[in-house]
């Protein structure tokens, strides 16, 4: 079912394999298709919002503009939330996008996942590496560093909701604004207009809580499983990483042993930020505009 939300893009539901709707945004539409779609894939508690400003770019731009398309996973946005909490999962996410690509048939793209969207790849090369024609990983790898994980979990059990956009924004700053440095004023509204919705002019978290609890229940006094063996399948196809220049989440050194797993990985910095990078800021935005080009 497509919903007219903005005349930049369209905004589309489907169906995943166990009955849920999905929400997505198509900017530039089946016109494009002489060129490789791009699908985009947010982070644990974020949306398809995350991706609007290079969507955009990518959409718009005049040499060789593409078809964009950003997901809003289960329980994040738009879409449904899932009333059985236990399918929270990378799997049932991954099959989620494999949905989105049989509704919109699309059988190769770009793909660009940031954080847990970036896990999700590493899990779609290996249930359909035919879907994957190149990826860029957004401060994502198929290692995790828990001191980064233990901030996310402290920031999403930190504090009482935002009573007004002002105090969201002032919240976000707060928490992240030593990693985020290059961010200037509009940059943290785009963020916290991205990150809450709008409901009756208040600002309210966008994704089911459950998300959020599984992250509380992580023991991190054991280590944390990688994706080793994953990521070498992901690698099959052309690849980048951005890693922003102040992440905790994605090590120099898990990066270094992708380069030497991969030698043909690029490796982008995100000068001036944290995790998760903002792609659309330079400038990260004119080497992910050559890497779709390319392909």
């Amino acid at each position: 079912m497509d919903t007219a939300r903005d005349d930049r893009f369209r905004a589309i539901t489907y169906l995943t394999e166990d009955g849920l709707t999905l929400y997505a945004r198509d900017y530039g539409g089946p016109e494009r298709a002489n060129r490789l779609p791009v699908i985009c894939l947010p982070g644990l508690t974020r949306n398809s919002r995350d991706f609007h400003q290079l969507a955009l770019l990518l959409s718009t731009e005049p040499a060789t503009p593409r078809r964009v398309i950003t997901l809003d996973s289960r329980g994040r946005g738009h879409s449904d939330w899932d009333a059985d909490k236990a399918n929270y999962t990378l799997g049932v996410e991954t099959r989620d996008v494999i949905s989105a690509c049989q509704h919109f048939a699309i059988d190769r793209a770009i793909f660009i996942g940031t954080s847990r969207g970036g896990l999700i790849l590493h899990l779609l090369a290996q249930m359909r590496p035919d879907l994957i024609a190149g990826a860029i990983l957004n401060d994502i790898g198929p290692k995790i560093e828990a001191e980064g994980l233990k901030r996310i979990r402290d920031y999403l059990n930190s504090a009482a909701p935002p009573r007004d956009w002002p105090e969201a924004v002032a919240f976000l700053k707060a928490c992240d604004g030593r990693y985020f440095p290059a961010l200037d004023e509009h940059d943290w509204q785009e963020m916290a207009t991205a990150i809450y919705r709008d409901v009756d002019g208040m600002p309210v978290a966008d994704f089911d809580p459950a998300i959020a609890a599984q992250v509380q229940m992580i023991d991190f006094d054991q280590p944390l499983p990688d994706l080793w063996p994953y990521y070498d399948g992901l690698a099959a196809e052309p690849l980048m990483v951005v890693r922003g220049e102040h992440s905790d989440l994605l090590s120099d050194k898990t990066v270094a042993e992708m380069k030497a797993r991969y030698p043909s990985l690029v490796i982008v910095e995100a000068p001036g930020q944290g995790h998760a990078p903002l792609l659309h800021l330079e400038p990260v935005f004119q080497r992910i505009r050559r890497f779709p080009a390319e392909a």
